[in-house]
Parts: structure tokens; sequence; C-alpha cells
């Protein structure tokens, strides 16, 4: 692995981006949180990194099972389910209010009725999902190199991990 194969991404740059995107990754994790069993330290709750993104992967609903997916490529939401439903969002400057409005909704129109608690934690000063207008940032070219750099990332520690 070579330095020129890690994006560069200067947090000056993409603070509001990467603020934005917390909040937005936090309206899923509690998605996730609220459709999984409660694994020790929270395990699980994160997103993965995939080929296209970040995911949730497959979690239960009734007699079905569904994932949310970061696309970082197409810069889209997209929410699969395994009796062939899906439904695609435009990752788009938004406020996190108008986010969580949306997924909300997309989830209910797949018959997917999820109700999570919308204060997001482990940030100064929270604002509940369905209030913040503050958070309405997305650089598309930035979300991508966050994404890359994850990638990095992932194969580092799952290299790490291995020895």
């Amino acid at each position: 692995m070579t330095n020129d194969s890690w994006p560069e991404l200067k947090y000056a740059e993409w603070k509001d981006t990467c603020a934005t995107l917390h909040m937005w990754t936090q309206v899923v994790g509690k998605i996730r949180l609220k459709q999984t069993p409660l694994v020790n330290h929270w395990w699980n709750v994160p997103l993965y990194v995939s080929a296209r993104g970040l995911t949730t992967s497959a979690m239960p609903y009734d007699d079905r099972i569904f994932e949310i997916e970061f696309d970082f490529i197409d810069h889209e939401l997209l929410i699969k389910c395994s009796d062939g439903a899906e439904t695609r969002l435009a990752l788009r400057p938004q406020s996190v209010a108008a986010f969580y409005a949306e997924v909300m909704s997309a989830l209910r129109e797949l018959g997917l009725v999820i109700e999570i608690w919308s204060m997001p934690v482990e940030v100064p000063n929270p604002i509940r999902f369905e209030a913040d207008f503050e958070h309405a940032s997305y650089d598309a070219e930035y979300a991508n190199r966050f994404w890359r750099a994850l990638v990095k990332m992932d194969e580092v520690l799952k290299s790490f991990r291995a020895e």
C-alpha cells in the first residue's frame, strides 16, 4: 500500500459534511440498534465498510430482513428488503431533520414500522434529529474520499487483527 492510495481528507475542508454525515449515520445506527439484539460493547450497532460505502448488514423485521447502505459512489441511501422491495434516497445537501423524515417515511412505505429514540448520543449539545436544521451539508467528493479512507483503514485494521 502506498501513500498515494490514501485520499486527501483535510478536516477543515469537509468538517460540515463530516458533522452532517455523523448525524445521518446516527439515524441509521439507531435503526440498527432497535432491530438487532444487544451485544456487549454495543457491537450490534456499527456500520460496516462495503464495496460502495457503509452498510448495516442484514437486520430482522418480522418474517423479512432488510439492510441500509450509504452508497458514496452514486450518493444514495439504499434500503433493501429480502422480499425484493427496495428504495433509494439521494444523498444531497439537506438537514438532518429532512434526512430523518425521509428515511423514516421510506421505511414505512416498505412496511417497516420502526420507532427510534431521536436524540443523538456522545456529541456535545445534541439536537433531536427532527429538530436539527443546523447540520445540512453534503459534499459528494468529500463523502467519497471519506469512504475511500475508511476502506484503507478497514484493510489495515483487519490485517492487524489477523496477526
